[in-house]
């Protein structure tokens, strides 16, 4: 059995995108040596969606109150690169991290599967 899931982010600015997410989204991590920061996420799921295009992965944070989330971010400077939309599974938008690249966080309307 898989004991959990190991997610990376490539990013042209790690140093800077590895402080934002210690101290502006607050994931506790422990140094794996040498200052790599290893972050420990909240409960995940998978999912698995069809596609006529070339395969992907991605991945969202989510949260139970997106609007408090973004008044969270608001009030400590984070760039919000998309408002919040609603789509048929929940209302999504996206942040701006250090190195320029986003993040999608949504509140989800469909049930979760990581309380099972």
């Amino acid at each position: 059995m898989f004991s959990g899931t190991h997610a990376i982010f490539y990013s042209t600015d790690a140093d800077a995108d590895r402080a934002f997410i210690r101290d502006v989204l607050g994931f506790p991590g422990v140094d794996a040596g040498e200052g790599w920061l290893i972050f420990k996420l909240p409960p995940a799921e998978l999912a698995v969606h069809p596609t006529a295009d070339e395969a992907k992965h991605e991945l969202y944070l989510m949260c139970d109150d997106i609007a408090a989330q973004l008044a969270e971010f608001s009030a400590k400077g984070v760039e919000i690169v998309r408002p919040p939309s609603d789509r048929p599974w929940g209302r999504i938008a996206a942040i701006r991290l250090p190195s320029g690249t986003e993040l999608a966080f949504y509140e989800p309307r469909h049930p979760v599967a990581y309380g099972l």
